[in-house]
């Protein structure tokens, strides 16, 4: 038997003493390192061994401070240590629940379990309990969500295993340049901290000089580039072995569980109940490799970022087949869409040539010298191939209680949304949208991110769409006077 309630006010897991500690000394590294700057310029180390003690003392005292309550109608977590606060949650309005446990929770045996009620929330709105005892998940999961899903028993058979990862998903990530961003990020804050100042005055600076001039500048340039790449796609891997290994997708009936993580284990449980379609993120390399990524369109959940994050780079099939699986549509995973005509297609040819048409311009009146202008000719056929893959991707269909919506090129996207979870509609039209007889249609949804575009449709089929997809937009006697759209 479910139990509906947890009486009485609870303490986290005493083995948090043991962690917060340690979370607090790597979180408030600046002060310590301000406490060791102060100690170095008196002569008096004890200012770093008070500035340990504080942050250790702060740590420990955020046990004692921090105590949970799950009644029959909320929960509420009750923390601070100078500032006390109270966040309540309405138990009917939890839409999904989630664990994160870090390696050195993990080692405890505990795990941070989030309360999600499709809100974003941050910070000192966040319900998080950091942390409870891994084994008392189950029993807090199923007193969470029993007012809005129910818990297969653990005595019930397993669900439906949709996807598990494969090492062979590892050859997508170096494709998504996370590992470039990481190492850019590091840079910045490199130079951020000082330390890059300091940096170029050292020897080794100055030796590493000497030894680019020796060795040649473009042989240098070459080699850095090639030593930026290869750690690039060392770090991407290495970040998505970390993030995703393990990965495991299941669902149980109404419930759907995902979890995944090596060091850092994650698990997500959500109600295929709020699922309202899913979207395909095909990036162009991704794309040509093959590959693509499935995001989950649901009330509750984030549609930005990591979140809504059921599948990660993996073969397309494989993210399609789970999305039809999902939603049962075959047809709005996979079928045809409908072009939106040759407007659409000018406009995106016109769109990726004015550039390369302005810079020859450019070009031509400072006279620029001749082998500027096979470089420009590269540029105009990149160009032109993007403009073609754009106008062959844009298109959409609409009926039997689904929209479909895809556009782009180097994030290309293919979004299924059911029709059932649209709450409104708009129709957008800048100033070279109404010269050229296109408009955008926005469907706006409580789930995912809250709205999905079709773009560049001709005038006349907007409302019409809208129309098909909402038949409470086909009645109102404004929308009945637009033209309808072809079949």
């Amino acid at each position: 038997m479910t139990v509906q309630s947890d009486v009485g006010w609870h303490r986290l897991s005493p083995r948090m003493l043991l962690v917060h500690p340690v979370h607090e000394v790597l979180r408030q590294i600046p002060l310590l390192v301000g406490s060791v700057v102060l100690g170095s310029a008196t002569g008096n180390p004890l200012w770093t061994l008070f500035g340990v003690a504080l942050i250790v003392g702060y740590g420990l005292a955020r046990w004692f401070t921090t105590t949970y309550h799950i009644g029959p109608d909320d929960v509420q977590l009750r923390t601070g240590v100078l500032q006390r606060k109270v966040l309540s949650v309405p138990r009917n309005r939890i839409r999904s629940v989630s664990t994160d446990a870090r390696l050195l929770h993990r080692l405890l045996g505990l795990t941070v379990l989030k309360v999600s009620t499709g809100q974003e929330a941050t910070g000192d709105t966040e319900f998080e309990l950091d942390a409870v005892e891994a084994e008392r998940v189950p029993q807090l999961r199923a007193i969470l969500l029993a007012d809005s899903l129910v818990v297969s028993d653990e005595a019930a058979p397993p669900g439906r295993e949709l996807a598990r990862w494969d090492p062979s998903w590892l050859r997508y990530s170096p494709l998504s340049f996370t590992g470039l961003a990481m190492i850019l990020a590091a840079v910045g804050l490199v130079y951020q901290a000082g330390i890059g100042a300091a940096l170029e005055d050292s020897q080794l600076a100055r030796s590493g000089l000497d030894a680019a001039e020796r060795f040649g500048v473009a042989a240098s340039v070459a080699l850095l580039v090639v030593v930026v790449l290869v750690l690039s796609v060392v770090l991407s891997v290495l970040r998505s072995l970390v993030t995703y290994g393990n990965l495991v997708l299941r669902r149980d009936a109404d419930v759907l569980h995902l979890e995944h993580g090596l060091l850092r284990l994650r698990q997500h449980t959500f109600d295929m109940r709020r699922l309202r379609g899913g979207t395909l993120r095909e990036p162009l390399l991704v794309r040509l490799f093959g590959g693509a990524r499935l995001d989950a369109v649901m009330t509750g959940v984030g549609g930005a970022g990591e979140a809504s994050v059921l599948l990660p780079p993996c073969p397309a099939h494989t993210a399609q087949w789970v999305l039809t699986e999902l939603i049962n549509r075959p047809d709005a995973v996979t079928g045809p869409l409908r072009p939106h005509g040759p407007v659409a297609t000018r406009r995106r040819w016109t769109r990726a040539l004015l550039g390369p048409a302005v810079l020859a311009v450019v070009l031509g009146v400072l006279a620029a010298p001749l082998w500027v202008w096979p470089l420009w000719a590269v540029l105009v056929g990149c160009c032109a191939l993007l403009a073609f893959d754009r106008s062959r991707s844009l298109g959409h269909r609409v009926g039997d209680g689904w929209l479909v919506a895809r556009t782009g090129s180097l994030q290309r996207r293919r979004d299924c949304i059911a029709t059932a979870g649209i709450i409104g509609w708009t129709v957008r039209q800048t100033f070279f949208q109404r010269r050229a007889g296109v408009a955008t249609l926005i469907a706006a949804t409580a789930a995912g991110v809250k709205s999905y575009q079709v773009i560049d449709v001709p005038a006349e089929w907007a409302w019409a769409i809208a129309g098909t997809a909402s038949p409470w937009v086909a009645d109102s006697a404004w929308v009945r006077g637009e033209h309808s759209a072809p079949n």
